[in-house]
């Protein structure tokens, strides 16, 4: 899908004399359009970016985030590698680099969901697995680990030639502690979590740290389309509940801050406390 520039200050007077951890940076948040992504941008905005560029298949989210933080809108399909590359070398030609990436644009399945409360209100088995047709298996997989092995490929070869960058992609606790009748988005997170470590020790030697956080369930509008039965099951089943998505916001940023410098191809989880590894 073709780029899209949201109105606004591309580059605000003054921003570089920002100060903060991210002080005259430039940025890039794949399915910053609302959720988690849109937390990121505001934080990575608020903490110093010289530049936020925020892109999600959904226009308007990205250009109401884009708007507020001073930034720039992109409409990208992450399953769609040209896109991707397309909105990278967006970045690069506007500012010569990417100094961090955050990628957490991601689905799940309401079918599954659906299926789950069913399972929930009848006292019946959990039946998601014989129904689980493969368009929706390759949605879910398509979106969630393919969109990931894009994005990381692009970063990576924007950040190469400098010799520096951090990424961090969003994988899930489901792929620790997996939810009845949801094989197909544990499946995808756990190939997150695994692809985003090969990544990361390859990538370390250009000077590029990839890090993952493992969220449990965060109040996001993805979040919201969980039927409000299997939404309080979930939340019960941590000791803090939902997490906000400012809460994740705030562990990503500091793995893409210079404050983790030494850390490499971490699964940080931010759950709630329902298990360790």
């Amino acid at each position: 899908m073709s780029q899209v520039h949201a109105s606004g200050n591309p580059s605000p007077a003054g921003a570089e004399t920002k100060t903060g951890r991210f002080a005259g940076h430039v940025a890039l948040v794949t399915g910053g359009g609302s959720g988690i992504g849109a937390a990121v941008a505001r934080q990575l905005a608020a903490e110093g970016c010289v530049a936020v560029h925020v892109a999600d298949r959904d226009e308007l989210g990205a250009r109401q985030v884009a708007d507020r933080v001073g930034g720039h809108a992109h409409v990208v399909d992450v399953t769609d590698p040209v896109a991707v590359d397309a909105v990278v070398e967006a970045v690069l030609a506007e500012h010569g680099r990417i100094d961090v990436l955050v990628h957490t644009a991601g689905v799940d399945d309401p079918d599954a969901k659906s299926r789950i409360l069913h399972a929930q209100e009848s006292g019946e088995p959990v039946d998601v697995l014989c129904h689980l047709d493969d368009a929706a298996w390759r949605r879910v997989l398509s979106i969630n680990l393919d969109g990931t092995f894009h994005v990381l490929r692009a970063a990576v070869r924007a950040m190469r030639p400098r010799g520096t960058g951090a990424i961090v992609t969003v994988g899930s606790s489901a792929s620790f502690d997996t939810l009845t009748g949801y094989p197909h988005y544990a499946a995808s997170k756990a190939g997150v979590h695994a692809l985003s470590q090969a990544v990361a020790k390859e990538a370390i030697a250009f000077g590029i740290r990839v890090n993952t956080v493992a969220p449990g369930p965060v109040d996001t509008p993805m979040a919201g389309r969980t039927p409000a039965a299997v939404r309080t099951a979930m939340a019960e089943s941590g000791v803090l509940g939902y997490a906000s998505a400012e809460e994740l916001a705030d562990n990503i940023c500091y793995l893409a801050s210079p404050g983790a410098s030494n850390v490499v191809g971490a699964v940080l989880l931010s759950n709630g406390g329902r298990f360790t590894v």
